[in-house]
């Protein structure tokens, strides 16, 4: 081997060893110990895949498995997957030896004239041909090896992302329906407050006509009965919606759907634990996704680094020419060659460099973006936790506010039946009770809620393989 040949084995080998894996920027000030908020045991450590069975509804399985099959979101996410599949199949093409076949057949005339008699001869021929051109590009320093591990990432990032997408959707599913049921139970509580004002109407009419109570009371009853019954269209028309929406979800239209359960009371409360925080990182398909994102960034950022160095490509042809299509593939007709071609760019009006830098800039960005993720990640099971502890405590309050003013509204009734009380008493324990009813529905939506976005934010019972991790805490 001779200098000039030892030289450019140096430079691939210091090239090559220039493929590193992506920048490791998960540190462990990103990384808390533990959560400041956890689920009393005994709770489950991390949810499992089919976590919404836990919620004991039928209905709600059905829903979700239907959302799994024709939901419009998951349809095209698999169809970015199908794209990515596509692109990686592209990019390792470049790495095998590319061969054609060509063949050719012309005729040809020439025409020419004699000087002495004036006359003019045409002579015609026929040439024919067939080739066999094959060509590689020696990948010496890496660069449609980089395009393929940018491709592979990419191909992982959408995998990711389609479980994001996923996750989202089973979510969001689980979200609407439990949004129908508190809406029906609020309608349900509108119609008895409508039924319980109609009864006390009753009474003061009674009273009235015996001479024992005015018509002031009976026109503050009236009122009070025509503003419940004003809210009742607002509370059917937000179910409509919401069913709607939950039909899209589905992948259906709205006309043939509806929800069969009449409120929330048969649904369970699953309870679940959250783990390490270390081990979070690995059961987010989100972060996940942007982990791909910021390794395919870094084999951009090396392949734009190994274009500016020259690119070899060999290249031979076989084939066969002849005048005549019956001896086109004897031994005499053969042709062929081959040869090596270097190709390096000169000068390009600083294009390489303006490849390179923006390569460089977005890997920063993802970077950034994988951090912000890992932040998410933490924040969101953070605020899940609070959220299901402390919905649970409202409930509960809640719960009593509503067994204490269901007595004090039985209380004023009867006092007012027996003359002892007035009806403002009997408006404001009335009132009392109903808000309090209508408080305790929405509570305990939001607690419903909390447990998926718990359940959502601690992954849904999705696991990163190792084999795809390209970050790894450090600093320890």
């Amino acid at each position: 081997m001779n200098s000039q040949q030892l030289a450019v084995a140096l430079v691939g080998i210091c090239l090559a060893g220039c493929a590193t894996r992506p920048p490791q920027v998960l540190t462990p000030d990103l990384v808390p110990k533990t959560f400041g908020a956890q689920v009393a045991a005994p709770a489950p450590v991390w949810p499992e895949a089919g976590w919404w069975r836990g919620f004991d509804s039928e209905e709600l399985t059905r829903l979700i498995t239907q959302a799994q099959a024709d939901n419009r979101n998951l349809a095209a996410a698999a169809a970015r997957l199908r794209e990515a599949r596509a692109e990686v199949t592209i990019q390792r093409a470049a790495l095998f030896p590319q061969v054609d076949l060509e063949g050719d057949a012309v005729r040809a005339g020439v025409g020419t004239s004699a000087v002495q008699t004036g006359s003019q001869h045409v002579s015609t021929g026929n040439a024919f041909s067939l080739n066999l051109d094959a060509s590689y590009n020696l990948d010496i320093w890496g660069l449609q090896g980089d395009n393929l591990r940018s491709a592979t990432e990419a191909l992982k990032s959408s995998r990711f992302a389609q479980q994001v997408t996923a996750l989202t959707v089973t979510a969001a599913v689980a979200d609407g329906y439990f949004n129908v049921l508190a809406l029906r139970e609020q309608i349900s509580i509108a119609q008895e407050d409508i039924s319980a004002i109609d009864g006390i109407l009753g009474t003061i009419r009674i009273k009235v006509t015996a001479g024992t109570a005015s018509h002031l009371d009976l026109a503050q009853e009236e009122a009070q009965l025509e503003a419940a019954q004003a809210e009742l269209p607002v509370l059917e028309e937000q179910e409509l919606e919401a069913r709607v929406a939950l039909a899209v979800l589905l992948g259906r239209p709205p006309e043939s759907f509806d929800v069969h359960a009449p409120n929330s009371d048969a649904l369970a409360l699953p309870v679940v634990g959250a783990g390490l925080p270390s081990q979070l990182l690995l059961r987010r398909p989100d972060v996940a996704e942007a982990e791909a994102n910021l390794a395919a960034a870094h084999a951009n950022l090396q392949a734009a680094r190994a274009a500016f160095l020259p690119q070899i490509v060999l290249g031979g042809s076989d084939g066969f020419g002849s005048a005549a299509v019956n001896t086109l593939l004897h031994g005499p007709s053969a042709v062929w060659d081959a040869g090596a071609q270097l190709v390096q760019t000169i000068f390009a009006g600083g294009k390489l460099v303006g490849q390179k830098d923006l390569a460089y800039a977005t890997q920063q960005e993802l970077v950034a973006d994988y951090q912000e993720a890992v932040l998410n990640a933490y924040a969101d099971v953070e605020s899940a936790l609070g959220q299901v502890a402390n919905y649970a405590r409202e409930e509960e309050h809640l719960r009593r506010e509503v067994d204490a003013a269901r007595e004090a509204f039985g209380i004023s009734q009867l006092q007012y039946r027996q003359g002892v009380a007035d009806l403002l008493n009997v408006l404001q324990a009335q009132q009392t009770l109903f808000e309090a009813r209508d408080e305790l529905a929405q509570a305990r939506l939001a607690r419903l809620q909390a447990l998926v976005h718990l359940y959502e934010a601690l992954g849904g019972g999705w696991q990163e393989p190792e084999r795809d991790r390209t970050q790894l805490l450090t600093g320890n």
